[in-house]
């Protein structure tokens, strides 16, 4: 078995990282971001048509990302007690594609965090048990491949969801109520391809007794340095919204923000597979303390650009970050937990990212009215920079110690 952190032939293969039930998953969150990112890019101006600011926009983003990552680890702890992993996934999708349309009737603040709130407990719901199912598909040493190409699908569907509600609004001028509302028909599509689309392939059988079902499980021992890390890197991790916040006030007018979304999700989808596929070469730790490197420069890079030119140049540092690290953290918590964990696993990295981006995004938007965000994106920047420098100790650790391998099962 070849460690993770080592190169793996079998990882070179795209075939391999790649195979059916990927592909079908990867096409379901295409469709999902597609409706998501017709109604994200507009969040702040709809708050701010209801007489809310930055720390209103920290608040919802805040709860919502919580939200999600607490029922991530509810539900993943739960569903390495269930053989079958497809109907969570088809429930998730389901709570998220049929409560975003109601943002088209919300008419005050809380009544969008009420509907973000749902439409992150569907996120919730089908997240780990998702996970879990590319996990099982896919060759060990081309995880990192596997995730990468799967976050590539989710934002690409972020690059085509800000360009039909752009459409949208050309044909029917400053009407954010029915790009709102017309997010059902992605959405249903998107339902539609979970139910005939993805196949599950029967559970591994595990050698060893399975534990009782609790969510008071321990974290698995090897996990703990990297929910660590983790854990200090969220804090830095404000909601991208504000970076919509950031565009305005740099002269990007409102019919553009999606647009200017979408440019996010284009560069996030171009690096996405192949920073996964680096990562199974380089090592994903690593790997993964590069990409937190590059998110503290475009920190930087944001808080200080008097121009659209360099706020453009921090976007593409921003979005090379994304290639590095999101697929490389799914790899890096699958390397870490024999297959009957997974969800487990899954749910304590998605609890432990979800319960601190509420403090991140909201301690992010009260900082945000001082020094024009130099504090707040300064901090930010300062708390990634630690974190990917304890990082790369921890992957120079482990490559000394040879102690990264995955359990046996």
């Amino acid at each position: 078995m070849n460690p993770p952190e080592e190169p793996a032939a079998a990882g070179r293969d795209l075939r391999g990282a790649i195979g059916p039930t990927v592909l079908a998953l990867g096409v379901v969150s295409l469709l999902t971001d597609v409706a998501a990112d017709m109604a994200v890019p507009f969040l702040p101006a709809l708050l701010e048509g209801m007489g809310a600011g930055a720390a209103a926009l920290g608040l919802v983003e805040g709860v919502a990302t919580a939200t999600s990552s607490l029922m991530k680890f509810v539900v993943g702890t739960l569903s390495d007690h269930v053989p079958r992993k497809k109907p969570l996934v088809l429930l998730g999708y389901a709570v998220s594609n049929l409560a975003r349309p109601l943002l088209a009737l919300a008419g005050a603040p809380w009544q969008v965090l009420t509907v973000r709130f749902v439409d992150r407990v569907g996120k919730g719901v089908r997240t780990s048990p998702r996970d879990a199912l590319i996990a099982r598909a896919t060759p060990r040493a081309a995880h990192a491949t596997a995730f990468g190409f799967h976050r590539a699908m989710d934002n690409l569907g972020a690059v085509f969801g800000p360009l039909v509600a752009t459409a949208i609004l050309y044909f029917y001028p400053g009407n954010l109520r029915l790009v709102l509302a017309a997010t059902i028909v992605p959405g249903t599509l998107s339902l539609l391809w979970v139910a005939f689309g993805v196949r599950e392939a029967p559970p591994p059988v595990s050698d060893g007794p399975r534990a009782p079902l609790s969510l008071r499980g321990p974290v698995p021992p090897r996990m703990r340095p990297l929910l660590a890390l983790v854990a200090l890197f969220t804090l830095a991790n404000a909601s991208d919204s504000f970076l919509l916040l950031r565009a305005r006030e740099l002269g990007v007018p409102l019919t553009w923000l999606p647009l200017a979304w979408g440019a996010l999700s284009l560069v996030r989808a171009l690096a996405a597979t192949p920073g996964g596929w680096v990562a199974d070469r380089i090592g994903r730790a690593r790997a993964l303390s590069l990409g937190w490197a590059l998110y503290a420069v475009a920190y930087v890079g944001f808080g200080f650009a008097a121009s659209l030119t360099m706020a453009a140049v921090s976007l593409v540092v921003y979005g090379l970050h994304y290639g590095l690290a999101e697929g490389t953290e799914r790899a890096l918590v699958a390397s870490l937990v024999r297959d009957d964990e997974l969800g487990r696993g899954f749910g304590y990295f998605n609890l432990v990212t979800g319960l601190l981006a509420l403090p991140a995004s909201l301690g992010f938007g009260l900082l945000l009215p001082y020094a024009h965000g130099a504090y707040a994106y300064g901090i930010s920047a300062l708390l990634a920079a630690l974190s990917a420098a304890g990082l790369a100790a921890w992957s120079r650790q482990l490559q000394s110690e040879r102690q990264f391998s995955r359990p046996d099962r």
